[in-house]
């Protein structure tokens, strides 16, 4: 039973790793990996359980009760992220409640310490976690999703109601069998959310998943499969067991995310060579984006070009980005360079863009406030230049006179809720542009 968990959990933390890391900056992704980690350890919780000493079973099973709860907690918030125009109630989630969530689990771990959970705390977890969770489902339903999204809503489904036996368990406490059961259910949400990231990047997924999921099999079989040959061979004891898990952990986290290890490691030794840290870096994201590029040229359908562009757009800075992008495809890029290197096609497809940005500038001076000068600014000074007006602590301090012009405008007149439907009118125009250069 120790080996059969082991494997469900090594799976279940690679998949949790490797969503994050797929694309670290969008909260879904994030959310949806942060869940699968938890209920991971949650797991691995609950086979140590069944040989510690009866004074450590009290601890462990609050914390793992705390663990099952919490990705139910975090899939609300991924889900939502799917929901078009959720982002109203997305800040209700994060900043409403999350935090009272946060606060019903401290109240069941400390009850777990003591006298055990109470029907009233888990009627109130229940609630909070359950009807989110349901209020999301059915407004992913209402909105029609693409296919992706249907599978978010049988996973989530099958997964709200694996919630419900795991907060009123009907025959008992549930066992190590029905967790991982709903564990099932919680891979299907990873790959639909992976899915659909992949989607909104128009870029590849299977490719790029099997070759994680061979590497991360790989180093845990070699470094996990020692231990689990010492149980093997002698007693299944709590230690070892803990140490089981805890190696099949760190070797997959660290092959799964192998560039922001590598980044870490470059910034330790090379402190003050920024060059070789930024082309190392660019090498290192070009290599990864390869298994996720699609091939030929992006799709004709202007909905879904406008959209690349938009995304291209977000990703101005990132070439590893703009490698895997399908815009990277395009005809006009074939006839300006000589061969098929996917750093050069990124870094040609960042130019067409920065000529198509180019092109919305007025020709009166370097900066304006007018009408004419809107485009041109929500997509030069973010994306170009690198400004970042409303992150918090951003400061005026070492820029040129026209970003100094251009921050104080930002801060001052234009909201960013407003910044951001500006730069999707932008992005079209930019879309047309490109269109038009490959026509020609």
């Amino acid at each position: 039973m120790l080996f059969a968990v082991a494997t469900v959990f090594g799976l279940t933390w690679w998949l949790g790793c490797y969503v994050i890391a797929r694309d670290p900056r969008e909260r879904g992704p994030r959310r949806a990996g942060l869940g699968l980690l938890a209920y991971a350890v949650a797991l691995a919780i609950a086979q140590v359980l069944t040989a510690v000493p009866d004074n450590a079973v009290k601890v462990l099973g609050a914390v793992e009760t705390t663990l099952v709860c919490l990705p139910a907690l975090l899939w609300t918030g991924a889900v939502l992220t799917l929901v078009p125009g959720g982002e109203r109630l997305d800040r209700v989630w994060s900043r409403g409640l999350v935090p009272l969530t946060l606060v019903v689990f401290v109240w069941l771990l400390v009850a777990g310490l003591g006298e055990g959970v109470s029907l009233a705390a888990r009627v109130v977890a229940g609630v909070l976690l359950l009807g989110p969770l349901a209020g999301v489902l059915v407004l992913l339903v209402r909105a029609r999703p693409p296919r992706a999204g249907w599978l978010v809503v049988v996973a989530t489904l099958f997964f709200w109601l694996g919630a419900v036996l795991l907060v009123f368990p009907l025959f008992g406490p549930p066992g190590l069998l029905s967790i991982v059961a709903i564990d099932v259910d919680m891979v299907l949400l990873g790959v639909a959310i992976a899915m659909s990231s992949a989607f909104q990047a128009g870029e590849a997924l299977w490719r790029d998943m099997l070759r994680s999921l061979l590497g991360a099999t790989a180093v845990a079989v070699a470094s996990g499969g020692q231990v689990a040959l010492a149980v093997a061979l002698g007693e299944s004891t709590p230690a070892l067991s803990a140490l089981l898990f805890g190696v099949i952990a760190v070797v997959v986290a660290a092959q799964t995310l192998a560039g922001p290890v590598h980044r870490a490691l470059d910034r330790i030794a090379f402190p003050g060579d920024s060059g070789i840290r930024r082309e190392r870096a660019e090498l290192r994201e070009t290599s990864e984006a390869l298994p996720r590029r699609e091939q030929g040229p992006p799709p004709p359908d202007e909905t879904e070009f406008v959209r690349l562009t938009r995304r291209a757009l977000a990703n101005y800075g990132d070439l590893g980005k703009l490698a895997s992008s399908p815009l990277a495809n395009l005809p006009v890029i074939d006839a300006r360079i000589t061969g098929d290197i996917p750093l050069e096609r990124a870094a040609e497809l960042k130019h067409l863009l920065l000529e198509s940005i180019q092109r919305l500038k007025p020709r009166d001076g370097e900066f304006g406030t007018s009408e004419e000068w809107r485009f041109y600014n929500v997509l030069y000074f973010p994306y170009v230049r690198g400004l970042r007006p409303y992150r918090r602590g951003a400061d005026r301090g070492g820029l040129a006179a026209a970003e100094r012009q251009a921050f104080d405008w930002f801060v001052r007149e234009v909201p960013e809720r407003t910044l951001y439907n500006w730069q999707n009118a932008a992005a079209k125009l930019v879309a047309d542009d490109l269109r038009r250069e490959n026509r020609q």
